[in-house]
């Protein structure tokens, strides 16, 4: 038995196992074509089909001539989108993907800038034209059906700049240490025009406050007095509170101006600044940290991007109206038929300039979710329902008794838009049995009504609740919003790579390009 199963297992052979031709280093006869490598619906050529029919007359005019021959812009713009679609935004990963991977290859046509020259096209060139080119994808996109720009969903959203956390500048510390280092300047001054004699003779029975001795010095001025003050020191050597005065200012004083000056022409008007980027300003992110960045604001059709901004300023509401401007230049100053936002664009100056510009007004205000609330329109003790007599133009409240007009109150805001406060007071609230649920601070109860806010609040409660209306708002949260999303976590772009406004808002417009290239060849 033991001789009969040796024997089967003898007779019973393993399968032979055979493998593909493998021959590293076979030549071929003709090399392979890098056309053919390449799908036919590949993301690729989309990029280069539509870059091939856009207007990049800016572009080209950018380059003087003369010296010797450039890199094909056309070309050099194709790879840059290309690059940014597939999340590449180093310049030396660009350079090593002409190098290595096939549809770079044959989207340059076998040409290998190196990452200088790419980095000197981004930066250089196409810092001072991406928004033409941007615009002439637009034209495209229009022309192909892609969007007809009608309707605009806007939103903005912080991208983390280049910067140090830790590189602050604040404007109330500058303004704060300036004004110490000024007043230790006077009093030095002072100290010295108290012990010099000569001044008697050189101002008269005039005093010192009128020649404007105590008025601020910047660097320049100091610089001046230090230098009258080392000629009298020459004159007399032997004077040591001379001596200790011009060396304290010299050594401490001059500098520290020089600093606080400096910080301020970092900060232009805003209240922080970066050390590292100047242009980042510190904002308030969901995290709650303060960190260096910019306020990216994006206008979208059908999660199409058809207008981009870059902002120093943290609130949307305030940067509004400088973005829908740059977005009509963007469109060839094509309006959009109706703009739709959520309640961080609802103010008075954006409504304004809606109804200026003929624009549907679709945008929410800060209450408008609490108005909804069955808790909220039930409230009898808020102004919104008290009784409103044009007449005599006053207010009755719950409890019968009249609020009457007080006074009216006048500001500007930032933008330079001016507003009106109406005030109405009751004369006396004692003895109403809503006194105490009614008058929530001490006195009589006392309101503000702003009129011409409460109309464009009017108009657009009626378009946000209309049947038109719950659809955009609908809309609105799945259309710009997906584009931040998509942005963010698919495009892995959560911090921006380069410094400066201006570099930003180039970045930007890569990233919109190249959205805009990636939306079409998925859809």
């Amino acid at each position: 038995m033991f001789e009969l199963n040796w024997l089967m297992k003898k007779t019973i052979q393993k399968p032979s196992v055979s493998f593909k031709p493998y021959h590293q280093h076979q030549t071929e006869l003709l090399p392979p074509s890098l056309e053919e490598l390449i799908p036919e619906r590949h993301l690729v050529r989309v990029v280069n089909r539509f870059i091939e029919q856009m207007d990049l007359s800016a572009l080209f005019g950018s380059y003087r001539g003369g010296g010797t021959s450039s890199y094909h812009p056309r070309m050099m713009l194709k790879v840059l989108i290309y690059a940014y679609v597939s999340k590449i935004y180093s310049s030396r990963q660009i350079a090593k993907a002409l190098r290595e991977q096939i549809p770079f290859m044959w989207l340059s046509g076998n040409n290998r800038p190196d990452f200088r020259t790419l980095n000197r096209f981004r930066g250089e060139r196409m810092k001072g034209v991406v928004d033409e080119v941007f615009s002439s994808l637009m034209e495209l996109l229009v022309e192909t059906g892609h969007v007809n720009l009608s309707t605009y969903f806007v939103d903005g959203s912080k991208f983390r700049a280049d910067a140090n956390k830790n590189s602050y500048i604040w404007r109330k510390n500058t303004l704060r240490y300036k004004a110490r280092n000024q007043a230790a300047i006077q009093a030095l001054l002072s100290e010295i025009d108290a012990q010099n004699a000569a001044e008697e003779s050189r101002y008269g029975d005039r005093d010192l406050e009128e020649l404007g001795e105590t008025s601020e010095l910047n660097s320049g001025m100091l610089e001046t007095r230090i230098r009258e003050l080392n000629e009298r020191l020459a004159a007399r050597p032997k004077d040591r509170a001379l001596k200790r005065v011009v060396r304290k200012l010299e050594q401490e004083c001059l500098p520290r101006q020089k600093k606080y000056e400096d910080q301020e022409q970092r900060l232009q008007g805003r209240n922080s600044s970066s050390k590292t980027d100047a242009d980042a300003t510190f904002m308030r992110r969901k995290d709650d940290r303060l960190l260096p960045s910019y306020n990216v604001m994006l206008g979208t059709e059908t999660q199409f991007i058809v207008g981009y901004s870059v902002h120093q300023q943290p609130s949307d509401s305030a940067v509004f109206m400088a973005h829908m401007e740059k977005s009509s230049v963007l469109r060839k100053g094509h309006l959009p038929a109706a703009v739709v936002g959520d309640a961080g664009f609802g103010s008075e100056e954006n409504y304004h300039f809606l109804e200026q510009q003929g624009i549907e007004n679709y945008l929410k205000y800060n209450t408008f979710h609490r108005e909804q609330g069955l808790k909220y329109r039930q409230d009898k003790f808020r102004k919104e329902n008290f009784q409103y007599d044009e007449a005599s133009d006053s207010y009755q409240c719950q409890g019968g008794r009249r609020l009457e007009y007080l006074k009216s109150e006048r500001s500007t805001t930032q933008n330079g838009y001016k507003t009106e406060e109406k005030i109405y007071e009751c004369k006396d609230c004692s003895g109403c049995p809503f006194e105490s649920r009614c008058c929530r601070a001490q006195g009589n109860r006392r309101i503000q009504v702003r009129p011409a806010l409460d109309r464009y609040r009017q108009q657009a409660r009626d378009n946000l609740k209309s049947e038109y209306g719950r659809k955009l708002r609908a809309q609105r949260s799945v259309d710009v919003e997906t584009v931040f999303g998509d942005i963010k976590q698919n495009g892995q772009y959560r911090r921006i790579r380069l410094r400066g406004l201006d570099k930003v808002n180039l970045e930007f417009g890569l990233l919109s390009i190249a959205h805009n290239l990636k939306k079409i060849a998925l859809s």
